[in-house]
């Protein structure tokens, strides 16, 4: 009995090892193909400009570089996040105050590009407010069926470092910052949004199994996060003059396909920083 065991448990083990490494290998030859296309596109542009002379400033300009970056990850990510259309807004702004330079338009665009981003925060927090109550639904559910009590979920509350007992993390830095411990056990993942500010996410005594997955939207910020060694970090966020700095001891880390931690999103002007202990 206990070999039959032993034999169905390399068996799920390997099945699971292989639909992972397809999983990888698919989403790693689609990053390529994208990272192709945008390298393709520049070095089109970069013929364009040393074949036609007679083009306008303005279309080999930094405001326009700035729209068609965000057109390209708006595209590559279907146009979810608020990123892609950041972008746009602030490359069409700078690009109409060349357009019109008679016109005070300067003095318009910070308190436009504000407004426009608080609109987006207003109307985003409904998608994940529907996600923490179906959470929270289900957690009800699996806790009556079990016959278990209900954990109580802790509000959460601005530059708190209290236990942080809910699976889906919602947090948001602007010009300040936030600092969280995750002890869940069922951790499903998070949004974290910092602009110039920034966010410290301790997940060392939480855990879950299969994938759980970080939506990233900063820029000109930073993100922290102190995970368990034997989780398996993959990302796949796009990173814009910034970049993703792995501090863990490589000798301590363990490669897990049955906890792997997918980082997506946008990163403008900043950096993600992951430390274990």
């Amino acid at each position: 009995m206990r070999e039959d065991f032993e034999s169905r448990f390399k068996a799920r083990w390997e099945d699971r090892r292989k639909r992972w490494e397809e999983r990888r290998e698919h989403r790693s030859r689609h990053g390529h193909i994208w990272t192709g296309v945008f390298i393709l596109l520049v070095g089109a542009a970069a013929l364009v400009k040393a074949t036609v002379t007679d083009l306008p400033d303005w279309v080999f300009s930094w405001q326009t570089f700035l729209i068609l970056l965000g057109l390209f990850i708006g595209i590559k990510h279907g146009f979810k996040g608020g990123a892609w259309f950041i972008l746009i807004l602030i490359g069409g702004a700078f690009l109409l105050r060349d357009f019109y330079p008679d016109v005070a338009i300067r003095r318009y665009i910070w308190p436009v590009v504000l407004m426009i981003i608080g609109v987006l925060f207003i109307i985003r927090p409904r998608r994940s407010l529907h996600e923490k109550w179906q959470n929270c639904e289900k957690k009800k559910t699996t806790a009556t069926n079990s016959g278990i009590d209900e954990a109580p979920i802790v509000d959460e509350t601005y530059e708190s470092q209290k236990d942080y007992k809910e699976d889906f993390v919602d947090s948001t830095s602007i010009f300040g910052g936030a600092k969280k411990n995750i002890i869940s056990k069922n951790f499903k993942g998070g949004d974290l949004v910092n602009i110039f500010g920034g966010t410290e996410l301790d997940l060392t005594r939480a855990d879950f199994t299969g994938t759980a997955e970080i939506e990233l939207t900063t820029i000109f910020g930073g993100t922290k996060l102190i995970i368990p060694s034997n989780w398996t970090v993959r990302s796949e966020a796009v990173t814009i003059f910034g970049g993703l700095e792995d501090k863990r001891n490589m000798q301590t880390m363990i490669d897990n396909p049955d906890k792997v931690l997918l980082l997506k999103g946008t990163v403008i002007f900043g950096g993600i920083e992951i430390k274990s202990f």
